[in-house]
């Protein structure tokens, strides 16, 4: 089995027990500030996946992070039977898909959205609403600058790109223009 199979089937689990619990947001928290942890601490992330180090070693490392963490159930249960598996190196895409999944089961979906000069927060408002009638979905937004747009709008909603940039249509222009000559 491959490690992203593995870590969907564990984030799959993870996911529908947190629903049930109603604590998916409170899970989602904990692991991030689980993986932060150990992407934090190098020499951590080697002992704990680090097949030579025995599983009760890391066990006790991953039940003290927990502890200090405040972790709750059933984080604690998977990352500690994840401890007893040896698949500790599993958490990085463990943490990425769980995401995945709890926006998907949220009905939310990311976008990513691309301007020549920062938007005003009423305009950002305007565009994740109409985002959100676009997708049917409520939407994350992500906003960066970037001034080789000339103006106007690009956003990237999962694979589908819509582009309202001046950059776009002049290119668009030019083309039309060395066609027709």
């Amino acid at each position: 089995m491959t490690p992203r199979v593995a870590a969907t089937r564990y984030a799959r689990a993870l996911l529908e027990v947190s629903v049930e619990m109603s604590t998916s947001e409170k899970v989602a928290d904990d692991l991030d500030a689980f993986a932060d942890l150990i992407a934090q601490h190098p020499e951590l992330a080697r002992v704990l996946s680090n097949p030579a180090v025995p599983v009760e070693g890391k066990r006790g490392v991953v039940q003290e992070l927990l502890t200090r963490l405040q972790a709750g159930r059933p984080l604690d249960t998977l990352l500690l039977q994840m401890a007893d598996q040896d698949r500790l190196s599993l958490v990085p895409a463990l943490r990425k898909i769980y995401r995945e999944r709890l926006m998907d089961h949220q009905q939310v979906v990311r976008a990513e959205v691309t301007t020549a000069t920062p938007l005003a927060p009423e305009a950002v408002a305007r565009l994740q609403q109409r985002l959100s009638e676009v997708t049917g979905r409520r939407v994350a937004m992500e906003s960066r600058v970037d001034a080789s747009v000339i103006g106007g709008v690009v956003a990237r909603v999962g694979s589908t790109v819509y582009d309202g940039s001046i950059a776009t249509q002049l290119a668009r222009m030019k083309s039309k223009l060395f066609e027709q000559a």
